[in-house]
């Protein structure tokens, strides 16, 4: 899997990608909401993601979607992104080192409100 960078990141989302961020609400008051990022809980990520999911998010449109999965430090989104392409998201990846690593590279974060898809 091709982990990307923070302004790799921004990019793809840019260009149409989702940004999933699986953060704790502790986590996210800490150090800021990604901006255009849906929340959702690791607990459930691969039933709102896959795309043939009953319980998937309406924007889980096709296994060719491209999904980044962000977490604190890049840790467990990177198994989760593994776990997704196992599904069949073959487009699945994270932002390596996290948002430690976006808020590094003096990328903005958001003061409005969450999209919270538990």
């Amino acid at each position: 899997m091709r982990r990307l960078g923070p302004d790799q990141v921004r990019a793809a989302v840019a260009a149409g990608a989702l940004l999933i961020d699986t953060r704790t609400d502790v986590q996210r008051r800490q150090q800021g909401s990604l901006p255009g990022a849906i929340i959702i809980d690791r607990t459930v990520l691969e039933w709102r993601l896959d795309p043939a999911s009953p319980h998937r998010i309406p924007e889980a449109t096709g296994h060719d979607r491209v999904v980044i999965v962000v977490c604190r430090q890049g840790y467990s989104s990177s198994l989760a992104a593994a776990s997704l392409r196992s599904l069949g998201l073959v487009n699945a990846t994270d932002l390596a080192g996290g948002v430690e690593a976006w808020l590094a590279a003096g990328l903005p974060t958001s003061t409005g409100p969450e999209d919270v898809r538990y």
